[in-house]
């Protein structure tokens, strides 16, 4: 076999200044300090699981923990593809794209983080069209799906760039608060695909993973 046994990581997503890659445990421990540096303004509520405000050391153990249970419960009908956005070879936020039954449903749903040092650098615009080109070009989805909580302005903007609509709203409980999120939608073919070029490695050994052609019984195995 060759190649790393488990394929994703050799996976990456390249951009004019950006590099998205599945994190190895060190690159968790860069993107932990990161967040914990901050990825909001204080009292500002941008997830609905507050996680980013939980006090040392819950916050550390929680970060890994559920990377850790990310990567452990993977399934072609049932995936989160998390990655390390890296800029200049310093971790700096994160970028997941998920898929539910993609195989038959061809619609995956993104979120996303920055530290706040690398915030209002288009940062957010380079590593969201990373992902949708992975998407639509890489795995031939047919609708992108995402949000932003109520007072986001900056995810609103990279979403408007990139050829989202809306979608409706929905309302979370968020610390005992009424949170609006707006949900967005986009189409294939409402795609911004030249706004940011995206070159795509190590895809090809990944497919079936991502549930895109049907793996046999030496390429995965359910017990």
């Amino acid at each position: 076999m060759s190649g790393h046994p488990w394929p994703l990581f050799d996976l990456k997503l390249r951009t004019p200044r950006l590099e998205l890659r599945l994190p190895t445990d060190d690159d968790l421990l860069e993107l932990m300090r990161v967040a914990r540096d901050g990825v909001v303004e204080e009292g500002r509520t941008f997830f609905a699981v507050p996680w980013h405000e939980l006090p040392s050391p819950a916050f550390e153990r929680q970060f890994l923990l559920h990377w850790w249970a990310s990567r452990g419960s993977w399934s072609p009908t049932y995936w989160n593809l998390g990655l390390a956005v890296v800029a200049d070879g310093q971790p700096i936020g994160v970028q997941d794209v998920m898929g539910r039954n993609f195989a038959v449903r061809k619609t995956v749903v993104t979120a996303s983080w920055l530290g706040r040092a690398y915030q209002g650098r288009g940062y957010g615009t380079e590593m969201r069209a990373a992902v949708l080109a992975l998407a639509f070009d890489g795995l031939g989805a047919e609708v992108a799906e995402s949000g932003f909580f109520e007072g986001n302005a900056q995810s609103a903007r990279v979403s408007a760039k990139l050829g989202y609509v809306d979608n409706g709203d929905e309302v979370w409980a968020v610390g005992g608060e009424r949170v609006v999120e707006h949900r967005l939608r986009m189409a294939r073919d409402s795609w911004r695909r030249d706004l940011v070029p995206v070159a795509i490695e190590g895809l090809e050994p990944c497919l079936k993973l991502f549930g895109v052609g049907d793996p046999d019984p030496t390429e995965w195995a359910t017990f």
